[in-house]
């Protein structure tokens, strides 16, 4: 009796620390439980010690559609942000420009603003935060769309998809701002890096004025180095407005806070769609005038051709017929 009691009483022990063990390797697989608290590595701490930044600081995400990266950038003691680290995208949907409805497989572009309520520590695919998508803008323009996430599993449905060990330090990093004490953090997703350079090159695009309106964000972002406060007014972006409050979608803008270095990139942004508009124009005159060369030389080599006919047109030739049996 005793020694079958203790035969048992050792292999429940055994099974239960058995147990204890599975479960503790279930954290670090694809989809354990514990997934989403996962712990910043001490080089990623090290590394926002090194640009004077700690996990709990504020975070800004840029994505550059285009270029397929995604950026973390860190608040730091100077005031300013710093750029941390650059992922690899590895899927988006959709070509350059911004969603429009649901069902069109289209990425969202824009400012979007993620609060701890659209993160998603169970997703299917491994870890993820959702856009926020339709956000002020998208709705006061009858865009649609649900569930346009940035997620991991390396595959994309109207969302953007990073690595799993890419989406697991993304994850770990807003979650450790938030820690931190900040309310939210910014997203900013572009088609492409907002230089006049790259924005010339789509100067017939349709979706160029969109683009001119959040490369003003993009712009107040790139010099100063501290995202901007949004908001939407005459169903457009307005950063940082002169007013307190929340604005109506569709009334008139208030005044913004006035930046030379954002008006200097303006007037260069509007030169360089000048001159690409001039050259869009020169070739199409070269074109056409190609065309009518074309035209005139078919046309006085079909006069040359009159003359020797006399103007008439050159009989068929005759064939000659098989006599009938």
């Amino acid at each position: 009796m005793t020694a079958t009691f203790f035969h048992r009483l050792a292999a429940v022990i055994i099974l239960a620390w058995l147990g204890v063990g599975l479960a503790a390797c279930s954290n670090f697989v694809k989809g354990g439980d514990n997934r989403h608290n996962i712990p910043l590595a001490p080089a990623m701490v090290k590394a926002l010690h090194d640009i004077g930044s700690s996990p709990g600081e504020g975070m800004v995400v840029r994505i550059f559609k285009k270029e397929a990266v995604l950026e973390v950038w860190k608040h730091t003691n100077s005031g300013q942000f710093k750029l941390f680290k650059t992922y690899n995208i590895c899927a988006f949907s959709g070509d350059l420009g911004p969603k429009f409805r649901e069902g069109d497989y289209q990425s969202p572009e824009g400012f979007y603003t993620i609060t701890p309520g659209l993160m998603n520590p169970k997703s299917a695919y491994f870890l993820a935060f959702n856009t926020g998508f339709p956000n002020k803008f998208d709705r006061a323009n009858g865009r649609s769309g649900s569930n346009l996430m940035v997620h991991g599993d390396c595959k994309s449905v109207g969302c953007y998809a990073m690595t799993d060990g890419g989406m697991a330090e993304i994850y770990a990093l807003a979650r450790e701002s938030f820690k931190g004490g900040n309310p939210s953090f910014q997203v900013q997703i572009y088609p492409f890096r907002m230089t006049s350079a790259n924005l010339a090159q789509f100067a017939s695009n349709q979706h160029l004025a969109f683009w001119r309106n959040i490369k003003e964000g993009y712009d107040l972002f790139d010099l100063n180095k501290t995202p901007p406060a949004w908001d939407v007014c005459e169903n457009r972006y307005i950063f940082n407005p002169v007013a307190a409050g929340p604005l109506d979608a569709a009334a008139l803008c208030p005044p913004t806070v006035p930046d030379a270095q954002v008006a200097a990139r303006k007037a260069a942004d509007d030169k360089a769609l000048a001159d690409a508009g001039n050259a869009i124009t020169r070739q199409a005159a070269t074109e056409a005038a190609i065309k009518d060369r074309g035209a005139a030389v078919s046309g006085f080599f079909s006069g040359i051709g009159s003359v020797f006919t006399g103007g008439q047109q050159a009989p068929a030739p005759i064939v000659a017929a098989t006599p009938a049996q």
